[in-house]
């Protein structure tokens, strides 16, 4: 089993303690045959805890729970609220020990207050990012990115982003089909890329009954195995090249191109996890045509050649 310990606090947002427990405790959805992941809901002080839509709920685990933990996540923070000691104590020890720490929206105020994150990079909301850099200047916090993972500290964005996050650590753990057939169940998307540039207030755009860039995003997704000039894409969208990168940019938070590379290394890895094709068969079929061209948009991408990453989720699966 994979442990996982979610901490919670007095005025808590509930939207934001449920994330953890939708993705890996499964909540709503059904427990799955030989599902890994052990949830424990814990406070610094458990008991009755109001929470910020106005009831309360009962939390029966201290932080114990978090020692010995796989996984520990801070699902979120009040914004005024300094980090008491023995949390982040707790923290630390969880670390010291192995396990993986989390901090999804502003969840990652704790993570940064416990000092893991000093001289590395982390993800916040939009909306706190400026003033969490302020507060702890060894860290480096970044804005325009749905999520970040370092490996042993883990940090997301807000809201949906946590969401993503979470989906992202299962895809880790358990590989892309696990993943999609969970994300099914909560009717969200496997996988969304992009950044959180695109939430940042800009001017409103205008009103429309349909997106155009959502539409030529489906148009690629279903010919990823052929060769996609910009050009030919801008027209499925009626819109020239110039037109379409910004509005796609605007739409996304990355370039066209940028975005079609992690639509196939995504393809790559759904067809590495679950066929045995061969390296230039899985590259035709994600768009990268030779297995030259996989394995360095792979690397560059995921941090790992194609074969290691059969590898492991291989050794990672049930017999």
């Amino acid at each position: 089993m994979i442990s996982v310990a979610v901490i919670a606090f007095d005025g808590i947002s509930p939207f934001h303690l449920s994330v953890p427990t939708l993705v890996f405790g499964r909540a709503g959805v059904g427990k799955a045959v030989d599902w890994p992941y052990d949830v424990r809901i814990c406070a610094q002080t458990p008991g009755m805890l109001s929470t910020a839509a106005g009831f309360d709920i009962s939390v029966p685990n201290g932080l114990e729970a978090v020692s010995g933990a796989d996984i520990v996540i801070a699902p979120s923070w009040l914004r005024d609220a300094v980090p008491p000691e023995p949390l982040l104590d707790a923290l630390r020890a969880a670390h010291a020990g192995g396990a993986r720490i989390v901090g999804l929206c502003l969840g990652s105020w704790l993570v940064a207050a416990s000092g893991l994150a000093d001289g590395r990079e982390i993800t916040t909301h939009w909306s706190a990012a400026e003033r969490l850099a302020r507060t702890h200047p060894d860290v480096r916090v970044r804005a325009d990115m749905l999520w970040s993972d370092l490996g042993d500290v883990i940090t997301s964005a807000g809201v949906a982003a946590a969401l993503d996050c979470c989906l992202h650590m299962v895809r880790t753990d358990l590989g892309s089909r696990v993943a999609a057939e969970l994300a099914r169940g909560l009717v969200l998307a496997p996988h969304r890329s992009g950044s959180q540039s695109q939430f940042i207030p800009v001017a409103v755009p205008e009103a429309a009954d349909d997106d155009p860039i959502e539409r030529a995003m489906v148009w690629a997704r279903t010919r990823l195995a052929e060769p996609i000039g910009l050009d030919t894409w801008s027209r499925s969208a009626l819109m020239s090249r110039r037109t379409f990168t910004r509005r796609f940019r605007e739409r996304t938070g990355d370039s066209p191109q940028q975005w079609l590379l992690h639509q196939r290394a995504d393809r790559a890895r759904l067809l590495l996890e679950t066929t045995d094709d061969t390296m230039e068969s899985v590259a035709a079929d994600a768009g990268f045509g030779t297995a030259v061209n996989l394995r360095h948009h792979f690397h560059r991408l995921l941090g790992t050649s194609p074969a290691a990453h059969r590898a492991l989720f291989r050794a990672r699966t049930p017999a």
